[in-house]
Order: C-alpha cells, then sequence, then structure tokens
C-alpha cells in the first residue's frame, strides 16, 4: 500500500520549528505539506486507500488539524464528518469526555446526535503524540454507540508513547518519528 519514497515524499515535506510551542520541543509543521497539492493528496491518498473496503460512515475529525484530512478523506469514503471539538465550541447540545494532561484535565465534545448506533467510524488527527485526546475522542464514539474501526494520524511521536493509550484500538500512520 505504502512505498518507502512516498514516505519519504511526504517527511521531506514536514518542518521542524525548534522550541516551539516551548522551549526544549521540536514542532512537526505540517503546512509545507499541506501547501504543496501533490503531497496533500497522497498523504489523503494514503488514508482513503487504507480505509476505502471498510464501510465507514463517519469520520470524526479532531480539533483542528484534523479536520483538514477527514473532510476530503469523508468525501472519497461517501462518508460524514463529525467534528470533535474542545469543551464550549460546539452549538448543540453534546456528549464530554474530560482525560487528564500532564498539569491539570481537558475536555472534548461532539453533539450528541452525531453517530447512530452500530455506525463505523474513522477517527482522524495530523499527529499522534500523548495520546491523551485521541483516546478520549475514541471513548465518546463508543459511548454514542459507534464502532471505531481505525485511528489514522499523519504523524505519530513514537517517542511519546500514544500508541499506549490506544490498545486495542487499529491505528494508522503514515510517518513515524
Amino acid at each position: 500500500m505504502t512505498n518507502s519514497s512516498t514516505i519519504e515524499d511526504l517527511k521531506s515535506s514536514i518542518r521542524d520549528v525548534v522550541d516551539f510551542p516551548k522551549k526544549g520541543i521540536v514542532f512537526k509543521d505540517i503546512t509545507p505539506l499541506l501547501q504543496n497539492p501533490e503531497t496533500l493528496k497522497k498523504s489523503l491518498d494514503l488514508f482513503v486507500e487504507k480505509y476505502k473496503n471498510q464501510s465507514i460512515k463517519k469520520v470524526v475529525a479532531i480539533d483542528a488539524r484534523g479536520f483538514l484530512f477527514a473532510v476530503p478523506v469523508a468525501i472519497a469514503l461517501n462518508a460524514g464528518v463529525i467534528p470533535v471539538r474542545k469543551k464550549g465550541k460546539l452549538p448543540y447540545t453534546t456528549k464530554a469526555v474530560t482525560y487528564s494532561l500532564e498539569y491539570g484535565t481537558d475536555t472534548v465534545e461532539m453533539h450528541e446526535d452525531a453517530i447512530t448506533a452500530g455506525e463505523k467510524v474513522l477517527i482522524i488527527d495530523d499527529v499522534l503524540a500523548t495520546g491523551g485526546t485521541a483516546n478520549a475522542t475514541a471513548k465518546l464514539v463508543t459511548q454514542a454507540g459507534g464502532e471505531v474501526v481505525g485511528l489514522a494520524f499523519l504523524i505519530e511521536l513514537g517517542f511519546l508513547k500514544g500508541r499506549e493509550k490506544l490498545q486495542g484500538y487499529d491505528i494508522f500512520s503514515i510517518i513515524k518519528y
């Protein structure tokens, strides 16, 4: 499905930004990949290829960069899109999951009527880091009666061990660091 030259092409379009958002962090900036129609299309094609035969009914987009990938992938899969956002950002009645951060907690929400029981759902985001937001999103989907078919990411930062919080789920990452 993927070949190493495609992955290397995508990887070379990601820019490292040192000391962002704070000192000691090397931020993986996907903006150059998004600006180039060829690398953007390649990344979208890899997501679609992976999930095209899985009868996905909804693609859940994690706020905010997950939105950039979810819509074109959903269109290609003939699926709907569900935004998952931080607390207080959605206009209708929501379901919420609060999860732990290194210092404190955070909450993600989804509209309560976004998923019909039994629907097959793909969760998509740009980066798998510590796994907290992705795990909370998977819990939201499950609590709503959806079946999480997979969690898909453009980038996985393996050294942050996000997969450990997502045990039991199928995880697809295009680029791994």
